[in-house]
């Protein structure tokens, strides 16, 4: 009941001062509650978001990185996936050589591919790819969805995580079960 009241108090004040107290709160506590279902530790968890940050940064100042290639950046466990796509080889190791650099990093994937940057409709259909293929991975039983890590780019799956043996099987057994999806590659850590 104090919680219903609380939230009450939350909406009607988001109808004096905007939206932004009530997001903050649900937010947070959705954010809490992915961390403590989280595997990894929480200053994992902070790493991760530190690299993520760092080695965007640092692939953004390098001006030819910036206007010529699409590179995302993925930390796990310290552990970082380049994905999207850069027009020479030399692009492509300058921006993992960047990346090994930054603090805290324990290995690098790189899956840039050589090639001109995607679209945007490219970009948005892989969003949509990683819902469905997070969404498949929900609906097994046998894994926790929020143990595993999606990343999405030009139709394929990178799948990272901490995982038991058994529960990399399944997950990608569920991703390459989605329509859409031209194929999955496991970076999973594995517990067992």
């Amino acid at each position: 009941m104090r919680y219903a009241y609380l939230l009450c108090v939350l909406l009607f004040l988001s109808t004096l001062t905007g939206c932004v107290a009530p997001v903050l709160f649900v937010g947070g506590v959705a954010t809490g509650a992915v961390i403590a279902d989280d595997r990894r530790s929480t200053s994992a968890v902070v790493y991760d978001k530190g690299i993520d940050l760092k080695a965007g940064g640092v692939l953004d100042g390098d001006a030819e990185l910036r206007a010529e290639t699409h590179i995302n950046v993925t930390s796990f466990n310290s552990v970082v996936l380049l994905s999207g796509e850069a027009p020479t080889t030399l692009l492509r190791y300058r921006a993992e050589t960047l990346v090994r650099d930054v603090p805290n990093v324990r290995r690098v994937y790189n899956e840039i591919t050589v090639g001109y940057p995607s679209s945007m409709l490219t970009r948005s259909a892989d969003t949509v790819l990683t819902a469905r293929v997070k969404g498949a991975i929900s609906a097994n039983k046998f894994v926790d969805a929020n143990h595993v890590k999606i990343v999405t780019e030009s139709g394929v799956v990178f799948l990272l995580g901490l995982v038991t043996h058994a529960e990399a099987e399944q997950s990608s057994s569920a991703a390459r079960a989605v329509s859409g999806v031209v194929k999955v590659v496991r970076l999973f850590e594995f517990l067992d």
